[in-house]
């Protein structure tokens, strides 16, 4: 059976059940930084010419120094992690992928699309780090795959768990979001990051001029801003645990996330995400579970919103 592609931030489906326009709501049903990275002026060439190879050698080199990426792997930028995703089952003959589940639906799903028999075990491996939606983490010792995807989207709220040490592990890629921590996912940018032999596979794969002129300039202003990265983080933390407050006082449990989205058991999740569309607040519900509500973190500006709520 094909793996079900579902996501959040399908506000249109929430404005057409629920009403309101999009500037009534409050989107938590994605996990995306709210407070965005301020994009730099760009000069017109920016939009008009096509990516040049110094731009691109400039934002994938920030990426190594902001990672702290191996001389002995290497760097590919892309138009945003999903595209990569759909690429990772081509980097090998189709067999059997392990996927600890549930997790980001995304990988079974490009996995399945080209003739992968999808389980508990493989000779290829995916874990998402931190996992999505309850936030666990993996470490080294749990890979064992011959070809090793590990997805990354969330990990800049916890870099000290990432696993960018196993880079240069033969068979390995590392997928980075640019879209979630930055909070720019209109951009499409993302990264992958690892064996030489995949990442040269990926480039191919890609084609030339993979990622804007825009997003190339916006990518290295970020990525070489270590400052920002730093107060963001504590910014985060701070609204997570908000979040979690409000929640637990009405009767949630937390079961887990990150500081990019919260993840609470409740008795009903479909009627709780109901009350709070009621309120023109988009939550995230999971068919695989009937208690799981997942919310991502507000703009400053509407906190009031989701209080009252």
């Amino acid at each position: 059976m094909a793996q079900k592609r579902d996501h959040g931030g399908d506000l249109d489906q929430a404005m057409a059940r629920f009403g309101g326009v999009r500037d009534d709501w409050v989107d938590l049903s994605t996990g995306i930084n709210p407070v965005p990275y301020p994009v730099p002026a760009m000069p017109v060439t920016a939009w008009t010419a096509l990516p040049d190879a110094t731009a691109t050698a400039e934002l994938e080199a920030a990426a190594r120094r902001f990672w702290n990426v191996s001389d002995t792997a290497d760097v590919l930028a892309a138009p945003g992690a999903s595209a990569l995703i759909a690429q990772m089952p081509r980097l090998a003959h189709p067999a059997s992928v392990a996927i600890a589940g549930p997790t980001y639906n995304e990988h079974a799903a490009a996995f399945q699309a080209h003739g992968w028999d999808v389980g508990l075990s493989g000779i290829a491996q995916v874990l998402v780090n931190p996992n999505n939606p309850d936030g666990r983490l993996w470490t080294a010792q749990d890979l064992t795959g011959d070809l090793q995807v590990i997805d990354e989207s969330f990990c800049e709220v916890t870099p000290n768990a990432s696993l960018i040490a196993q880079a240069a592990r033969p068979g390995t890629v590392i997928l980075k979001s640019f879209g979630k921590f930055w909070g720019l996912a209109g951009l499409r940018l993302g990264f992958a990051i690892g064996d030489p032999a995949l990442i040269g596979a990926l480039r191919a794969m890609l084609g030339p001029w993979p990622v804007s002129g825009v997003a190339l300039a916006t990518g290295t202003a970020a990525l070489s801003d270590p400052d920002w990265a730093t107060q963001t983080r504590t910014r985060l933390a701070q609204d997570a645990t908000r979040l979690d407050d409000i929640m637990t006082a009405k009767g949630a449990t937390v079961v887990g996330g990150t500081d990019l989205f919260r993840l609470y058991d409740v008795d009903d999740a479909t009627a709780w995400r109901d009350r709070l569309a009621a309120a023109h607040i988009w939550s995230r519900v999971f068919p695989y579970s009937n208690t799981w509500l997942r919310l991502g973190l507000p703009a400053p500006d509407r906190w009031a919103q989701i209080e009252a709520a």
